[in-house]
């Protein structure tokens, strides 16, 4: 078995200054690290207990966003989370819903289409009575 010290989520983006305004600005993400120099710098950014990670230029040409690829952040208060975004100007892909696995789910998606989901997992859900959840 492989012991994983630390991990992150690392993005391509077409235009790193725009995504940076949006998840430094818009989804007001913490910076943890930067490196480099210039547009093309890397940014890491705590992403609760991981880390979101932008460097480099994808090609805009190309694709950047993969269908098979999402971030899954788990917020405190999704309405809130709702009121705050909308206010910034972020695309509500999909408005808070109480899905039927019991999970207050919204949608919305970065600059270059990557797919975000917000969490809020309500009270009575199993999920907050299991220990390390």
């Amino acid at each position: 078995m492989v012991h994983v010290l630390s991990s992150r989520v690392l993005l391509r983006p077409t235009d790193p200054d725009r995504s940076r305004a949006f998840y430094g600005e818009r989804l007001g993400l913490a910076v943890h690290r930067e490196f480099g120099t210039g547009p093309e710098r890397g940014t890491v950014y705590f992403l609760g207990g991981g880390f979101l990670e932008l460097s480099g230029r994808a090609d805009p040409s190309a694709s950047s966003s993969s269908p098979d690829v999402r971030l899954w952040l788990q917020v405190e208060d999704i309405a809130v989370a709702h009121e705050e975004l909308a206010a910034k100007g972020v695309d509500i892909v999909r408005p808070p819903v109480l899905e039927p696995w019991g999970l207050l789910e919204m949608w919305i998606a970065d600059p270059d289409g990557t797919p975000i989901v917000l969490v809020e997992i309500p009270a009575e859900h199993p999920l907050r009575h299991r220990p390390g959840i």
